[in-house]
């Protein structure tokens, strides 16, 4: 199974909405004691064995724009089918805090997932993590850059304690269980 978060490289993008999905990375890889990060092509990666199964985390070092080059060349090395990715994002059309998780669909306007789709197809499954719309499509670019307000940083603590608790559903792909108990969680 590969996990995948999407963002920017750099530490100006770490508290960036866009960077929603490293959060969920690095909390995993830290909560859930994963091996140090390594470089493997345009991105960094953690592994561990999880009931006898391995599981890997990955971050894409490039631009957001790019995310799908450091996937399709993980997936293509480590021979890991679409139906084992789940890729987890920002989504503008979800409000805070709400969580949907889908296999396949449309990038929606999100240009990792535009990468990723041009780059290994769209059959993989996503973790959509609400980042709220800023009511007007001029203001999506500052939106998505821009950081978390404090009380949504707050807010952020126990959404990532809720993907935490139920990661053994997850990698599973029991994606019912996982949307219920998170769900009861949040």
């Amino acid at each position: 199974m590969l996990l995948v978060g999407l963002g920017n490289p750099g530490p100006e993008y770490a508290l960036n909405r866009h960077n929603i999905g490293f959060r969920v990375i690095d909390s995993i890889a830290h909560h859930s004691s994963f091996s140090s990060f390594k470089r493997h092509g345009a991105g960094v990666f953690s592994e561990k064995l999880i009931q006898g199964e391995k599981v890997s985390l990955l971050k894409p070092t490039t631009y957001m724009n790019r995310s799908g080059i450091a996937v399709s060349e993980f997936a293509s090395f480590f021979k890991i089918p679409l139906a084992n990715i789940v890729v987890i994002h920002d989504e503008l059309d979800l409000e805070f805090g709400r969580l949907k998780v889908k296999q396949g669909g449309g990038h929606g306007g999100h240009n990792g997932l535009k990468s990723l789709d041009a780059h290994i197809g769209k059959d993989y499954w996503r973790l959509r993590i609400g980042i709220g719309h800023p009511g007007c499509r001029e203001d999506v670019t500052s939106h998505v850059l821009g950081n978390f307000s404090k009380s949504e940083e707050n807010s952020l603590e126990g959404i990532l304690e809720a993907i935490l608790n139920n990661l053994s559903f997850l990698l599973k792909k029991d994606m019912a269980t996982f949307m219920n108990k998170i769900s009861l969680e949040l």
